[in-house]
């Protein structure tokens, strides 16, 4: 007979206890995995790390078990139960997974400020390298600049190092230490053309660039791009388009407006293309040069649309960068433009994201009327009830309560007519987080109690514990307790486990 940690009792009257008492229950070892990642996690915050374990080993999954036990350890670390991180980490069986967990381990420590158990741990690690720049990071923050570079001469992995170096140069330039922060991302600068493989060496010079301009450098900035441009044209895979995009982009950062221009003109890829003067456009609206902003947007869309699909090498970013330029066209005011390009996104998921995103910009900009016609575009219940509540967020951010509340009033009845149980439980739990940041504690007991009614009608038993998990994120609120009638549904779903 199997072993359970969670009790009918205990299950009765919490409603994490009671998703756990279900997941251990489960017989499908896909449906237990399912469930045990929605609670695991949630006790791994609570810090109840003894039973996170436990339940994560009931999981048959290995890769599955091993990432919940990962999470189990650092949070071990990170609350002191050194002895039992280290145990948990050393049972995993995945390699991989095994060495991350050690690493996460030990950067918990240096997070807490306990250099020498991370350092004892690093010398056990095939490859500490990061835990050594995390040190060197947090010794350099701490004002020890000769540990700092002690710990650093001890970083073998340029990424590591440049990780850490730039992370240095940013506290400097936070402390008004501005010429250290140059001296530092200069060092950054030269440490990531000795980074090996050619994508990541071009990402962190394009990172470097970023931090320069931050710290008011756009010269040596363009100069970081331009190295990155110049690696990017060496590339002969099909990464090549998209990182002369990146440095399109520096430019435009950095302000160099005429550099990004002609580095345009070595892109091929139309999604590229398309992306970077999407850039040009934010970039003139910013400047308030409104003509200009308008031609590289529609260019923008006009390339992408000419696209065709044995052009495409990315079907999912082409879909995708549709519904950016639709929610520019709403940020520059054109929201019938926006709502025509997004409505034609051929994937149901990007044209819906497309058009919550246009209806809350347009809600921010108080165009009520036409923010109505977005959402009224999307044609699934579920999907216009957490646009209406992306709305309501807008309306709040506003500081206009009360049409923020009756966004969410509005989106309730919608929810009524979902027919997937599980989303319709998800829609009424992310109104109900809503109702009570507006102080509608009324409203959301009541969505609290549609939401378990909802679960209850679930059959799939690794989908009912994930929602029952999720639902008791809700219940942590002191203004919404499990009632009688409450206290009766979740006895009968235990029941029939």
């Amino acid at each position: 007979m199997p072993e359970y940690f969670i009790s009918y009792d205990d299950a009765q009257h919490d409603l994490l206890t009671a998703a756990a008492y279900l997941a251990e229950r489960i017989k499908s070892g896909d449906g237990r995995a399912e469930a045990m990642t929605a609670v695991v996690p949630r006790y791994v915050a609570l810090g109840s790390v003894d039973l996170a374990a436990e339940l994560a080993n009931t999981v048959d999954d290995p890769f599955t078990r091993d990432k919940l036990l990962t999470e189990v350890a650092e949070k071990c670390a990170e609350i002191g139960d050194d002895d039992y991180a280290m145990q948990l980490a050393e049972s995993i069986e995945e390699f991989g997974l095994r060495s991350q967990a050690f690493e996460r381990i030990a950067i918990q420590k240096v997070q807490r400020g306990q250099t020498e158990k991370a350092l004892e741990i690093a010398q056990t690690m095939a490859h500490p390298d990061f835990v050594y720049a995390a040190a060197a990071a947090r010794a350099s923050v701490d004002g020890k600049r000769d540990e700092a570079a002690d710990l650093l001469a001890l970083v073998e992995y340029s990424g590591a190092k440049v990780s850490a170096l730039q992370v240095m140069a940013m506290n400097d330039l936070a402390s008004g230490n501005k010429e250290d922060c140059l001296a530092l991302l200069d060092e950054a600068q030269q440490t990531a053309t000795e980074i090996e493989h050619n994508e990541e060496r071009i990402r962190t010079l394009c990172e470097v660039g970023n931090h320069l301009v931050a710290a008011g450098r756009n010269d040596l900035a363009i100069a970081a791009y331009d190295a990155a441009k110049q690696e990017a044209e060496q590339l002969d895979n099909i990464h090549r388009d998209s990182f002369i995009a990146a440095s399109v982009m520096g430019f435009l950062h950095a302000g160099s407006i005429d550099t990004a221009d002609r580095t345009l003109d070595l892109v091929t890829d139309k999604t590229q293309m398309a992306n970077c003067l999407l850039a040009f456009s934010k970039y003139y609206w910013d400047r308030e040069e409104k003509d200009e902003a308008f031609e590289a947007l529609d260019e923008s869309y006009q390339i992408l649309r000419s696209q065709r699909d044995i052009e495409t090498r990315d079907s999912r970013s082409r879909l995708a960068l549709f519904g950016s330029i639709a929610a520019q066209y709403a940020g520059l005011e054109k929201p019938e433009r926006a709502v025509e390009i997004a409505s034609t996104i051929e994937d149901d998921a990007q044209r819906t994201a497309a058009l919550t995103q246009i209806a809350t910009i347009l809600t921010l900009q108080r165009n009520d009327e036409e923010a109505r016609h977005a959402l009224n575009a999307i044609s699934d219940d579920s999907d216009r009830a957490f646009a209406l509540t992306s709305m309501s967020d807008a309306k709040q951010q506003l500081g206009e309560r009360a049409d923020a509340v009756a966004l969410l009033d509005e989106a309730v009845h919608l929810v009524e007519a979902v027919p997937q149980l599980t989303a319709r439980s998800a829609v009424y739990n992310e109104i109900g987080k809503r109702y009570l940041e507006y102080d509608e504690s009324q409203k959301a007991a009541e969505l609290f109690e549609a939401s378990l009614r909802t679960i209850a009608e679930v059959r799939d038993e690794g989908h009912r514990a994930s929602a029952i998990a999720a639902l008791s994120d809700l219940a942590v609120d002191p203004n919404l307790e499990l009632t009688e009638d409450d206290s009766r549904i979740v006895e009968k779903l235990l029941s029939q486990a």
